[in-house]
């Protein structure tokens, strides 16, 4: 399991605020829990200064000048980028906060907030991160050894995951017993799993789609 600091010391907490002693309040604060901090002023300066699939957080205001917090969020999401956002809010705002809980944001805190709270929630949004990551990892995982099934291959696998029995699968696809055996076999290999309740779960959510032309 990974401790607090070794998450920490991959990720950068990116805070957006226009108040600039806040800004720095941010930055002090984190730098002194050995947390990686970049601050912007605005929206469009975030925008323009990070890059994609950088891991960590974004600690973000409300209300900021020109693009809002909740428009940068929506921003963010229209050209799926899942940095996890955790919003800073002034008393008031708490209603506007939870809507943006419900689009996907992590957590928020209010001002005056303390040190504490903050550094947790930012913790918290990075854990965030990093299992969105492992997940993203899995999926990627999965659909690469799905690309190296044969299009024979997939018509079992989608028979083996609805549940039909070996003799089933051969009379549907014209093919002996022995033949779906091998078939199987094969592809318990290269999805790397020992059951078919491991095949099942491990290929939940990918559209395993008919093939038009089967390959042996």
């Amino acid at each position: 399991m990974e401790n607090p600091g070794d998450q920490d010391a991959a990720a950068t907490a990116y805070v957006v605020e226009d108040d600039e002693s806040i800004r720095t309040l941010w930055r002090w604060l984190m730098e002194s829990n050995g947390i990686a901090v970049r601050t912007f002023p605005t929206a469009p300066a975030f925008i323009e200064s990070y890059v994609p699939g950088e891991p960590g957080c974004l600690v973000l205001d409300l209300r900021l000048p020109g693009m809002s917090g909740l428009e940068l969020q929506a921003h963010l999401r229209s050209r799926g980028i899942e940095l996890p956002i955790v919003f800073v809010t002034a008393h008031g705002d708490v209603r506007t906060a939870v809507k943006a809980i419900q689009d996907g944001a992590v957590d928020f805190i209010e001002k005056p907030f303390g040190y504490r709270e903050a550094v947790a929630v930012v913790r918290k949004a990075f854990e965030r991160d990093a299992d969105n990551r492992r997940t993203k990892a899995r999926v990627e995982e999965v659909a690469r050894r799905l690309e190296t099934l044969t299009d024979r291959e997939h018509a079992v696998l989608r028979c083996v995951i609805a549940g039909k029995l070996n003799k089933v699968i051969a009379d549907e696809l014209g093919i002996s017993v022995k033949t779906v055996e091998a078939h199987r076999a094969k592809i318990m290999e290269k999805m790397e799993v020992d059951s078919v309740a491991e095949l099942v779960q491990q290929t939940l959510g990918f559209s395993l789609m008919e093939s038009p032309t089967p390959r042996a």
